[in-house]
């Protein structure tokens, strides 16, 4: 048998995103052929014991808890960066300056201004880099893109997501990052840059929002004070109406206070032949409403998006079988390494900051309470 040759992966950060990223990787060549093979060469995470851990856990070679001994590796070939979003763009930068390719989670920054830092980075080092939409890569929703490429919904004229967690309904939450703006980023950048890469992707450019915003819980204990707490910097429920350049209207609402409400999102397109529904709580099915129907089949049709004849689905289980989470990073990966090294990669940082863009046009919009350009976003 001749070996693949290898592609060694520096990872950053070792938290979910770590673990979703290392789980991909191992999987992507039993899954897919492709002309490399990702090596987990090292992790990085801010306490040893908790990285040492991960990497054996994941099946790193080596760790360590200085992030920056990745980037200056002579032995990575890609830098990933799974951190909290306040430090992507500055992780970015430095990889780029290495000569690292760059993948680095979404959001691709806390701000328009950092995102365009890193953007300009990877541009100036002529690196491939690339950010993580891995909705985008679920096959359901990659069949929705490609129906509306085809023509199967017409002109679009309407576009809605709603993204619903109850991640932060609990008030006894005590204050981290998540709650602090330049680390963490807001609700419209967290949950909300997921929808709006979608709605661009599919869609087209957004190019005018109306936003409103509201934190519920507006102080939280601080671990750092005893007996003290620490105002919430970020929203925990926000909802846009939107306009794109093409004429299409939508609206988006994201929110982190929903009871019982795990990770439960929403997609829907509208269009002067027919509609389109994905619905993330049954992740292997697109609802397709068809204008020229007869009309005693009236109604939507549910497709099961597992046939060999739907994105992704060959490189899986038999029909009826269904993918999922972790199926949307390795067919992302995959898509990635097979193009390694001449690329281009794709959603990349210029998506990511195009992304960026309407998250900070979202966020100016909900505090002047008026609707806001993109276009003005970082001029």
């Amino acid at each position: 048998m001749t070996s693949l040759p290898r592609v060694r992966i520096g990872m950053i950060g070792y938290g979910g995103m770590g673990k979703a990223h290392s789980y991909a990787y191992r999987a992507l060549n039993t899954l897919r052929k492709l002309p490399v093979e990702p090596e987990l060469h090292i992790i990085s995470g801010r306490h040893q014991a908790g990285v040492e851990k991960a990497a054996a856990a994941y099946g790193f070679a080596r760790s360590t808890a200085d992030w920056r001994k990745i980037v200056e590796s002579p032995d990575v070939d890609i830098v990933d960066i799974c951190t909290p979003p306040g430090t992507h763009a500055e992780i970015a930068a430095a990889a780029a300056a290495h000569g690292k390719a760059v993948i680095s989670e979404k959001p691709l920054a806390t701000s328009y201004e950092e995102g365009r830092m890193a953007l300009e980075a990877v541009r100036k080092a002529g690196v491939l880099n690339a950010v993580g939409f891995n909705y985008r890569k679920l096959p359901a929703v990659s069949l929705m893109k490609r129906m509306i490429d085809d023509g199967k919904v017409g002109k679009i004229q309407h576009w809605r997501a709603i993204w619903m967690s109850d991640e932060f309904i609990d008030p006894n939450i005590p204050f981290d990052w998540r709650f602090e703006r330049k680390m963490g980023g807001t609700t419209i950048a967290d949950l909300g840059a997921h929808l709006i890469d979608m709605a661009q992707w599919m869609v087209g450019d957004i190019a005018e929002v109306s936003a409103q915003s509201e934190t519920f819980v507006r102080e939280r204990t601080d671990p750092a004070k005893p007996g003290g707490t620490r105002k919430v910097e970020i929203d925990d429920a926000s909802s846009a109406l939107v306009r794109f350049s093409n004429g299409a209207r939508g609206i988006m609402e994201m929110t982190r206070s929903c009871v019982r409400r795990p990770c439960d999102f929403t997609v829907e397109v509208n269009g002067t032949l027919g509609t389109l529904h994905f619905d993330y709580a049954r992740l292997n099915e697109l609802l397709y409403g068809d204008g020229s129907d007869a009309v005693e089949l009236y109604g939507m049709r549910r497709i099961r998006a597992e046939h060999i004849s739907h994105p992704y689905a060959a490189n899986w289980w038999a029909i009826g079988q269904g993918v999922g989470y972790g199926s949307s990073f390795v067919n992302h990966f995959g898509d990635l390494l097979e193009k390694w090294p001449q690329g281009p990669w794709d959603p990349d940082f210029a998506q990511g900051l195009k992304v960026q863009a309407v998250c900070d046009a979202m966020e100016q919009s909900a505090a002047g309470r008026q609707w806001v350009s993109v276009a003005s976003i970082g001029n």
